[in-house]
């Protein structure tokens, strides 16, 4: 195979190289991917301004083929080289209290750094070695604390690349909000995480899904999320929504909300507004908002601060993209090659095309 991997490197904020990096040997414990594709999500618009510790090689959303696999790595993982894998972002020391619990999203190697930089795919830097910790390349180190999720052969790269985002709805709106046969919910926010938010829920049996957002700058991304689950949409800055889901819900309010709005004033004032006798607010991402315990009223309220996906809803997402039931192609777009890895991540984060949710590049140069 080759001794050398082609790269989008990390060169300094939002300026990308393609660079011809060596591949390192690999240890008897680890082993190297052959990517296939790499996602790009809205987190990465935000990892392209991080250049402390120097050039790097960003994507998180990784899947492809084992091109290498050690002796005792592949005892462990029960793999061999060809295997297709999904491959999450956290490095995990396989140890402590978190890693044990099945909680290692909060493992200090992965967290903080274990006397060391952190390791996660997509933010560790070139200068810790092997380097080869990021998608938008061809070649990639599989750690020996990697977390790994088999790949039916059948499911096409582009599609499989989508796994983490929906990961995160299935996490934001059955994991964390409970979501099942009969629920109501409220999504605030069609981003990504939130159109992944509406598919999990119709996939759980939601009855009754909303999603709100900006009518003039989400206007495609609402009409996505009527083809992907919602039941219904609310334009926020036309509609009062509290007054509209207590319609749509003949006044009971919901049995769900989250909020991955980003930011806002008062959007978590809402949400609970909107919410019905017992109820969970999921939390994911609100900006700084503020809200007044007055404001619960006689009414059970659970408020749960969410932090990313765990291995169940990373199964079950990949589960649902095999299952070729979703419309798991409307998340994406067009893949991109590794010399418009900058386009990639403006398109994301709707510079280009706000119905354009998540995109993907893939380990090829053109032009």
């Amino acid at each position: 195979m080759a001794e050398t991997t082609l790269a989008a490197v990390l060169v300094a904020a939002n300026e990308f190289q393609v660079q011809e990096l060596p591949i390192p040997e690999i240890g008897d414990d680890a082993a190297l991917l052959k990517v296939e594709a790499c996602g790009v999500c809205g987190s990465d618009a935000r990892i392209r301004q991080r250049t402390a510790g120097g050039p790097k090689i960003m994507g998180h959303e990784n899947v492809g083929a084992l091109a290498r696999v050690g002796r005792r790595a592949a005892e462990r993982w029960q793999l061999r080289e060809g295997d297709r894998i999904a491959l999450e972002e956290y490095v995990t020391c396989g140890a402590c209290r978190w890693c044990r619990t099945g909680q290692f999203r909060y493992c200090a190697l992965t967290d903080t750094g274990l006397g060391g930089p952190p390791l996660r795919y997509g933010s560790t830097p070139l200068s810790v070695s092997p380097g080869l910790w990021g998608g938008y390349s061809q070649y990639l180190y599989v750690h020996p604390g990697a977390v790994i999720h088999r790949l039916p052969a059948h499911v096409p790269s582009a599609l499989a690349t989508v796994f983490l985002p929906l990961a995160n709805g299935v996490e934001l709106a059955c994991g964390y909000g409970g979501a099942r046969i009969g629920s109501s919910i409220l999504i605030q926010g069609p981003g990504e995480h939130g159109l992944a938010a509406a598919m999990a829920a119709r996939a759980a049996g939601a009855t009754c899904i909303i999603v709100a957002g900006l009518g003039s700058a989400d206007a495609s991304r609402l009409e996505i999320a009527r083809r992907v689950g919602a039941h219904h949409t609310v334009d926020v800055e036309h509609e009062d929504l509290v007054a509209r889901v207590m319609d749509l819900t003949g006044g009971e309010g919901v049995d769900i909300v989250v909020n991955i709005t980003g930011s806002g004033t008062n959007t978590i004032e809402q949400g609970l507004a909107s919410t019905g006798k017992v109820a969970t607010l999921v939390v994911s991402d609100a900006g700084k908002e503020t809200f007044a315990e007055a404001s619960f009223g006689r009414r059970e309220l659970t408020i749960k601060s969410a932090n990313g996906h765990s291995y169940a809803s990373c199964e079950r997402a990949i589960q649902m993209i095999a299952s070729g039931d979703f419309p798991i192609a409307e998340l994406s777009t067009e893949p991109y090659p590794l010399n418009q890895a900058a386009q990639a991540i403006d398109a994301v984060a709707g510079l280009i095309d706000r119905a354009i949710t998540f995109a993907s590049i893939v380990p090829e140069v053109t032009g």
